[in-house]
């Protein structure tokens, strides 16, 4: 039988992050009632990433270390997507800015119908925690953007922690171009036109100051890659449900 819960973790020179998360992700698992999973995706590390998660890998049965040469957040999630085996298939940062404790909301019973679910920090009830006012209004233009563009309607696309029920995730990540930090922009442009139900869910997020996003070169790159999207929307890259462009 498929596990319920697949927890998948991009990491990119995580050796310092990694071990700490994994342990709190571990120790939260083993107190639930049901069957999961765990894919650490390492790519393009120089560091010690890989090896940890390899050891992970022989401590723990149901832990899975997966490797790949590029970097590219979107690939290593669109590689731990595809590989997993869950009905619920969640995304989360290697840093934990969300409390592990917090999937449980993305879950029945308290959970509602969805085919994706957003972990949100604008949503009605949403804490953010100890976030630089500069960050926070850098993320909120470029959200806005983003609306304008692309998706509007969603108030928060880049939190790192989404889950995809199976069937969802089956479809959506094949399509995939997008290797970057904007992937989830793309794939969820792809599922709102295939009509898929998408919700936001507020959580509780604790700022990092470790984060791997450069905030002008990365900025200046997801904002082409907006526009990327919505040409290759142009070109009929993107199908809908019922394969019309």
């Amino acid at each position: 039988m498929p596990p319920l819960l697949s927890i998948i973790i991009p990491a990119y020179n995580e050796e310092l992050r990694l071990p700490g998360s994994l342990e709190n992700i571990i120790s939260f698992l083993g107190s639930q009632p049901y069957e999961y999973e765990v894919l650490i995706v390492e790519n393009g590390s120089q560091d010690r990433t890989y090896e940890i998660a390899q050891d992970f890998e022989r401590r723990y049965p149901f832990v899975r270390a997966l490797s790949e040469p590029k970097a590219g957040k979107g690939l290593a999630v669109r590689r731990g997507m595809l590989a997993a085996e869950g009905e619920y298939r969640f995304i989360a940062d290697a840093d934990l800015s969300m409390p592990i404790e917090e999937v449980a909301l993305f879950l029945p019973p308290n959970a509602p119908e969805f085919d994706i679910a957003i972990a949100s920090r604008e949503a009605p009830g949403a804490v953010r925690i100890g976030e630089p006012i500069h960050r926070h209004w850098i993320g909120r233009m470029f959200n806005l953007l983003v609306r304008l563009l692309v998706l509007p309607g969603i108030q928060d696309t880049q939190c790192g922690f989404k889950c995809f029920r199976s069937g969802a995730a089956g479809e959506l990540f094949k399509e995939q171009t997008l290797d970057g930090w904007t992937f989830d922009v793309e794939i969820l442009y792809i599922a709102r036109k295939r009509g898929y139900r998408i919700i936001e869910i507020p959580i509780h997020w604790h700022f990092n100051p470790g984060s791997r996003v450069h905030i002008l070169r990365d900025s200046i790159s997801m904002f082409l890659d907006l526009i990327r999207i919505r040409l290759n929307d142009l070109r009929g890259l993107y199908k809908s449900s019922n394969g019309n462009g």
